[in-house]
């Protein structure tokens, strides 16, 4: 990185709490570093410039006064699907919107753990797509090669933190959305068990298939953050019972058995094949899991029709926040095409598309009586370039983006946890990753082999470089 500032979340953090560094420097340079980038990566939506100033010096404080927190002082930043109190939700869509009057639950307790938040990351519309990209926000771009995506829908969490724009990000996952974005950009990304973190205000987001979870450098980061946010509001749907990930990251997760899985789940007969380097990269991390002691085996999940599951749940979660839009006619065609899906499956289809996840429970989870983890790419692809799919129609779009990403979404279906890992890098550089799969309530597991596999490969000393690093340096 340019400069001797703290990077990682805990460093930060622990730079705090020592004194070496203050909130204010921190927070400033969390701002610089997003104005020197924007015109280059354009992650954020909106910025809190004065206000995060102002909530950096309150933590100062604080400091100063001897309290200590997990996050005091720390910038953080959060996707633009959930609401922090004072800023517009737009959730990647054009039109004029009222600020919101209070913090997500999950925003409650990132602000209970002392975090700063300094602005708002982009995300595609509604988040349906693995990019980042929209007529009311233009392109965010990845740190890796500004010609391609940071993927999506979390896409501008990931470019931020990716540049070290901020340590770590709150994102959202509905369909890999923090899995996709964290391969393509180098990071490690936690999809948590449904529930683990609240979505309220929403009593449950996306019919279930969305969640929140961290994108950060590290695992250790990464648990850090999904510990803080951790936690369950009396109007949640789904309420987990609570526990803890960061005690796992120095934890040995013992002889595993591994089922490395190359085929992905039936989705609309649209062809997924494996491109050459990713199918390296995941061989790879086998290969180091195998030589970590680990009984790797090639085995595959029972996917079934899960497909018919997910779509009358998606489309519905499309209807329901096209419907809260201030100007429905500036939507992209896409969205518009499939609230109207929506609207057809709700319903009827839409229950039974619900009722059939205890099916699929049983059918995949089968194969965690022969095995604790799932091991499988995170793409079938490497990330696309900007504007790929600029010019498909609603259903071209789908179409290629099952190919790009057949992976991550049976489970958001199923609400059970996952992690990317990275994977490694195409010949032409560009970041790749590995899923990590389990059952219900296998964060701790995930983490601690997440953790031992980082040990490893070490994969936080590489950076971008090139004119984004010049960029960062002179911000």
């Amino acid at each position: 990185m340019p400069d001797a500032t703290p990077t990682g979340l805990l460093d930060q953090a622990h730079a705090l709490a020592e004194g070496s560094v203050t909130s204010r420097v921190l927070v400033q340079r969390a701002l610089d570093r997003i104005t020197a980038t924007q015109r280059t990566l354009n992650a954020f939506r909106r910025v809190r410039g004065e206000a995060a100033l102002a909530e950096a010096a309150a933590a100062d404080r604080r400091l100063a006064a001897g309290d200590r927190l997990p996050l005091l002082g720390v910038p953080v930043a959060v996707k633009d699907d959930i609401d922090v109190a004072g800023e517009a939700t737009a959730f990647g869509c054009g039109g004029e919107f009222s600020p919101q009057t209070t913090d997500a639950e999950a925003v409650r307790r990132l602000r209970a753990a002392g975090a700063v938040v300094v602005g708002k990351t982009n995300t595609c519309e509604l988040g349906q797509w693995p990019f980042t990209e929209g007529s009311a926000f233009g392109a965010t771009r990845n740190p890796w090669s500004t010609a391609h995506t940071p993927g999506g829908s979390s896409g501008g969490a990931a470019a931020a933190v990716a540049a070290g724009l901020v340590p770590a990000a709150l994102g959202s996952d509905g369909a890999g959305s923090v899995r996709i974005p964290a391969a393509w950009t180098h990071l490690v990304g936690i999809k948590p068990q449904r529930g683990r973190v609240s979505t309220w205000p929403h009593a449950e987001a996306f019919q279930g298939l969305t969640g929140y979870g961290p994108l950060a450098r590290t695992v250790a980061d990464a648990a850090l953050l999904l510990d803080v946010v951790a936690g369950s509001h009396p109007g949640d749907r789904h309420r987990p019972s609570p526990l803890t990930v960061q005690p796992a990251v120095g934890r040995d997760p013992g002889r595993l058995r591994i089922a490395l899985s190359l085929r992905s789940a039936f989705h609309g007969g649209v062809p997924r094949p494996l491109d050459p380097a990713v199918r390296r990269a995941v061989m790879d991390v086998a290969g180091v899991l195998a030589r970590l002691g680990h009984d790797v085996v090639e085995a595959d999940p029972r996917y079934g029709l899960i497909g018919l599951a997910f779509v009358p749940r998606a489309t519905a979660g499309v209807r329901d926040w096209a419907s809260r839009m201030p100007d429905q006619t500036l939507l992209d065609r896409r969205t518009r095409q499939n609230a109207r899906q929506g609207r057809i499956l709700g319903g009827p289809v839409l229950r039974l598309s619900r009722a059939a996840e205890t099916r699929s429970r049983r059918r995949i989870g089968a194969i965690f009586t022969r095995f604790d983890v799932v091991l499988t790419p995170t793409t079938a692809t490497p990330p696309p370039r900007i504007g790929a799919c600029d010019t498909l129609s609603s259903w071209n779009t789908d179409r290629a983006i099952i190919a790009a990403c057949p992976y991550a979404w049976p489970w958001n279906v199923l609400g059970w946890p996952g992690i990317n890992v990275p994977a490694g890098f195409t010949p032409d550089g560009l970041p790749v990753g590995a899923q990590l799969l389990g059952p219900a309530n296998s964060e701790p597991l995930l983490v601690s082999l997440a953790a031992q596999l980082e040990d490893d490969q070490q994969w936080a000393r590489y950076w971008p470089d090139g004119d984004l690093d010049e960029a960062v340096r002179q911000g």
